[in-house]
């Protein structure tokens, strides 16, 4: 017996005098996560993503020390569907997050789903929310603590994370500004003035003002370069910066506890920029989004990755980097934990979206392939005429179009916005805006079965309810008509 304590206690003593015990005690056994998603936030207004007015010192920093992927994608460009579909690595047709959650408009994912904190509860992890939330109901989307605080306030939000993240557990941290949304009102006193993006006189605490005048902001080739755009614009460059602000200041929190060596930090948008052609709608500009992704732990500083990546890929992810074991079939996305360091990954060419709502009265559903340069877009509701999101209607930058009876809005038609064919097939290498519709050219048109083809199968691999709408002949288990 003496023999066997004598023993033990040299092995402690080893494992003491190498650092083994106390780094065991001092540090998380699994790498804390940051999953830090703003509010449309556009691929428009990064500096690591090409914006040479923009200020984002931090994000650009994190691209710096990380990886910046150039093709990631929401699956829907709507707040509460995107944010569905980022905790639960499923489309939200097949969790029934079809749209908004709040107010009147009551959609909510089924109660069988199992969320990325819930999960990374089990093993373990404090997990906490700030900021916008949007989801529902919460005994899915559970979080070990939520904190109150002015969402639009990005240090105070960083400061209110101090006991999370100098937690002994190693902790999951979902941040959620609500810039650069658009603020309140959404309908101005005057039909020209600018919306605010949450921004006001006094400014925010620990956050200092960055403004933009209306005539160095760049104009993408999508919006009017109008007065009423421009002042719209500036507005939002402000916002942004107000995140950046933000992001900093959390980044200098973890830190101080000595933790940035054992912290993952992910820095997306759940949707486009709000203003019509991006947020509501599968264009580009609505659903092609900015991904940053640093791990300290592994040799991918200053990489720039070209893989096809989408929303439902991040909760497989994360639970990847956290070494949390669960069956890979549960989810729609996959890992792209094992890619971070690669430029052009081999497998990675090709995704898929899925529109349904934005508001309860915007029904316009919309199914995505994209395959290398190629993308189709399928306009299930196409009789109808496009919906508006009640801000987007009310934007100065759509209402100067209205009002002058103009016919282009950017660099398409009006017409062409409002009202869309069943099929658009794009080349986005030839075509990045997204204006030379291929769909009914004859040349493309084995292209265009072929992608449809594999849009079918898509839907009836991830359960689409929508997939009886072809030909209204469904093989989907369940066709809702009773006997």
């Amino acid at each position: 017996m003496r023999q066997v304590l004598t023993l033990t206690l040299l092995v402690l003593s080893s494992l003491t005098s190498t650092g083994t015990l106390a780094a065991a005690d001092t540090k998380p056994t699994r790498p804390n996560v940051v999953l830090f998603v703003t509010d449309d936030h556009g691929l428009d207004a990064l500096g690591c993503y090409g914006n040479p007015v923009i200020q984002t010192p931090h994000m650009d920093q994190l691209a710096t020390d990380g990886v910046r992927f150039t093709r990631a994608y929401c699956t829907s460009a709507s707040c509460a569907a995107s944010r569905s579909v980022i905790l639960t690595g499923q489309y939200g047709h097949a969790t029934g997050s079809y749209g908004h959650v709040h107010d009147y408009h009551h959609f909510s994912t089924f109660d069988s789903v199992e969320s990325l904190p819930v999960l990374l509860e089990n093993e373990g992890y404090q997990t906490t929310r700030i900021g916008k939330y949007h989801l529902a109901p919460d005994s899915v989307y559970r979080f070990n603590t939520v904190l109150d605080v002015d969402p639009r306030s990005t240090v105070e939000m960083a400061d209110a994370c101090k006991e999370t993240i100098t937690s002994k557990k190693p902790f999951f941290l979902y941040f959620c500004p609500d810039d650069p949304h658009r603020g309140h009102p959404f309908t101005p006193a005057v039909w020209s003035d600018p919306n605010s993006f949450g921004n006001r006189p006094e400014g925010y605490p620990g956050v200092e003002t960055v403004t933009y005048p209306p005539s160095d902001v760049r104009v993408p080739a999508f919006l009017p370069d109008s007065e009423e755009c421009r002042e719209e614009l500036a507005q939002y460059y402000q916002s942004v910066s107000r995140i950046d602000q933000g992001l900093g200041r959390l980044l200098d929190l973890i830190a101080d506890a000595g933790k940035s060596d054992d912290t993952i930090v992910i820095y997306l948008s759940d949707n486009g920029i709000a203003f019509p052609g991006a947020k509501t709608t599968v264009y580009e500009p609505g659903i092609h989004l900015p991904l940053i992704v640093k791990d300290p732990r592994s040799k991918t500083s200053g990489t720039v990755n070209d893989a096809l990546v989408t929303w439902a890929d991040l909760t497989p992810t994360i639970l990847d980097m956290t070494g949390t074991i669960v069956d890979s079939k549960r989810f729609q996305g996959r890992s792209f934990a094992g890619i971070l360091g690669q430029t052009s990954p081999k497998g990675w060419n090709e995704i898929y979206a899925a529109h349904n709502f934005h508001e309860l009265t915007m029904y316009y559903p919309m199914r995505v392939i994209r395959e290398g340069d190629h993308k189709l877009i399928w306009n299930i509701a196409y009789g109808l005429s496009y919906p508006f999101a009640s801000d987007l209607w009310a934007s100065s930058t759509w209402q100067g179009i209205h009002r002058a009876e103009e016919t282009h809005f950017g660099n398409r038609l009006v017409k062409d916005y409002l009202f869309r064919p069943e099929f658009e097939l794009y080349d986005l290498k030839m075509d990045p805006h997204e204006l030379k519709n291929l769909a009914t050219d004859d040349a493309h048109l084995k292209l265009l079965d072929r992608l449809k083809e594999k849009l079918k199968a898509f839907q009836i691999e991830t359960k689409d309810p929508w997939q009886i709408m072809w030909d209204n002949e469904s093989q989907v288990q369940g066709t809702g008509v009773g006997l």
